[in-house]
């Protein structure tokens, strides 16, 4: 397959292919006028990418992952390890998130959103009071 179509048929724009190759996550065959020809197996390989990184592995983690799945002898412990450690961020940053979201519905609150200059959102973002 060519990258235009491994790159229709992963859902992975032909950019994103190309970087993940440039850092090693995916290593195409090359034909002898030295176009990419990617196999099967690098096609389940992007979307096994794809899917870590929608689930907002980062590149790191989706090097770890990869290595982990190639390994036959890898204990299940390991990648769920990863994935815990994974969720415990996400958690943190809903965490941040809520928060984020709870100052920012306050100081709307406290906006009049009339015609007077008076602004309690400019003057939090300014001060860090309101």
């Amino acid at each position: 397959m060519n990258i235009g179509e491994v790159a229709q048929r992963s859902g992975l724009p032909a950019k994103t292919i190309r970087y993940y190759e440039d850092i090693g996550l995916i290593a195409p065959m090359r034909d002898p006028n030295g176009y990419r020809a990617f196999r099967e197996g690098d096609l389940h390989k992007l979307a096994f990418l794809g899917r870590a990184r929608s689930l907002g592995f980062t590149i790191e983690e989706c090097r770890r992952l990869m290595a982990l799945y190639e390994d036959q002898s890898r204990a299940s412990a390991d990648v769920k390890d990863l994935a815990k450690a994974h969720l415990a961020e996400i958690d943190r940053k809903l965490v941040e998130l809520q928060s984020m979201r709870d100052t920012l519905s306050d100081l709307v609150r406290k906006c009049a959103g009339d015609h007077r200059p008076d602004c309690p959102i400019l003057r939090d973002l300014a001060t860090g009071k309101q």
